[in-house]
């Protein structure tokens, strides 16, 4: 099951208790996957999805919030939920806002009415039916990816207004005929799964992102040292050549008696630190005045180059 599947899976299994958070969960779904068949007058209300989570959740809706009693059927590749009684499918339909005032059914809505997400418990309601809906999110060892894929720019809107509302701003981007509403920072989806309430979903994308900061603190700390570590050896050698260069063409002591000693030392010790090449020398000097003392020693080897 990859990381989106898991994300819907928990949102699947969210049931508000709040009767209005369940009416507007219920009228994404519908926006989503429902349709309304009339015959002879009378009025049924089908939805059909793919996935058996997405199903189970429109059944448990549909029986918690209007008690009533829904049919629930699978084929070869869709389930289809059905309502047949005509009074309660009205019913259903003037709660979600898809009847007008002269009580017919509103077929071509293109967003779910406002009116239903007026509250802040309603506008998780909603985020969460959207993402079970149109919504996937990337595998955080992939990168940080979370998108809704909207029908049209209104519902596109809608989305972007309601993440807006607790402060998560969202970039939409047009993919073929749809609106894509998305974010690519892992801060803000982690925030949009806690909006939605997902955080079983909303721990595990923490946790991978703190043991990726660790990883990479790692190996940005790693990465310094390795090169502090080269540049130590690079500038030994130097200074062991240019030792060696004066020691070669006029002699070690040729050199002043403290750059003498120092010249010694560093023969002797060629893999020591600045620091400990100080401890050797007598009396012991300090860092700065070992890289003092190296640097004249480099001076005069450049002279006699030149």
């Amino acid at each position: 099951m990859t990381f989106s599947q898991e994300v819907r899976e928990e949102l699947a299994k969210n049931i508000p208790k709040a009767r209005h958070c369940r009416i507007a969960e219920f009228a994404v779904l519908f926006f989503h996957y429902g349709s309304v068949e009339e015959k002879d007058g009378r009025l049924k209300l089908v939805l059909n999805c793919e996935q058996e989570s997405i199903a189970r959740k429109c059944f448990t809706l549909a029986e918690k919030t209007f008690n009533i009693s829904v049919g629930l059927l699978k084929t070869d590749r869709l389930f289809r939920m059905e309502i047949s009684d005509d009074e309660a499918v009205r019913d259903i339909l003037s709660a979600i806002k898809r009847m007008d005032a002269m009580g017919c059914f509103i077929p071509d809505a293109d967003h779910v009415s406002h009116q239903l997400v007026k509250t802040q418990c309603c506008m998780r309601a909603f985020l969460r039916a959207c993402f079970v809906s149109c919504g996937s999110i990337s595998d955080p060892a992939k990168g940080y990816h979370l998108e809704f894929v909207c029908q049209n720019p209104t519902m596109a809107a809608m989305i972007s207004e309601i993440l807006g509302h607790f402060e998560i701003e969202a970039k939409t981007v047009s993919r073929k005929k749809y609106k894509v509403v998305y974010l690519k920072e892992g801060a803000a989806i982690v925030e949009v799964l806690n909006v939605m309430e997902a955080h079983i979903s909303m721990m595990n994308l923490e946790n991978y992102r703190i043991l990726h900061e660790i990883a990479g603190e790692t190996n940005r700390r790693v990465n310094c040292e390795t090169a502090n570590l080269l540049k130590s050896v690079n500038a030994a050698n130097s200074q062991i050549e240019d030792i060696e260069y004066i020691a070669r063409t006029v002699g070690l002591s040729a050199l002043p008696p403290t750059l003498q000693e120092m010249a010694e030392v560093r023969l002797e010790h060629r893999d020591a630190t600045l620091k400990e090449l100080g401890e050797f020398l007598s009396p012991s000097v300090g860092k700065s005045g070992v890289n003092h003392r190296l640097r004249k020693i480099q001076e005069f080897a450049t002279k006699l180059k030149g």
